[in-house]
């Protein structure tokens, strides 16, 4: 099994900068894909981001250009860096692994983009 804990969510204003890390434990070289998803008040989890172990990441197409999500060289912490946030990127933000064994989240962290 996979155990996932995030951190780094809070209050920022428009256009201010967070960023989430999730720590995985367990059996992280099991690990193919972490992944972080995000779920607004009233609407359904959506992708946010998507790394493999070979680097290569997905992202959301509303977040392009200002989300990166990255990695550590064990593999077994991912970083999701926000930059110039909106309003609407306002929600509880849920880290997600697919491993050999089955698919694993955290119970995610608050962020709330406001003036």
């Amino acid at each position: 099994q996979v155990q996932l804990v995030e951190s780094g969510g809070g209050l920022v204003q428009p256009g201010g900068s967070l960023r989430l890390s999730c720590q995985a434990s367990g059996s992280t070289f099991a690990i193919d894909e972490m992944a972080w998803y995000r779920q607004a008040p009233g609407k359904e989890r959506d992708l946010v981001a998507i790394i493999s172990t070979d680097g290569t990441a997905k992202y959301k197409d509303s977040v392009k250009g200002r989300f990166t999500v990255t990695t550590n060289d064990g593999k077994n912490i991912a970083y999701l860096q926000m930059n110039n946030l909106k309003p609407e990127d306002t929600a509880v933000y849920y880290c997600s692994v697919r491993s050999t064994y089955g698919d694993y989240w955290g119970r995610g962290t608050q962020v709330t983009v406001s003036s």
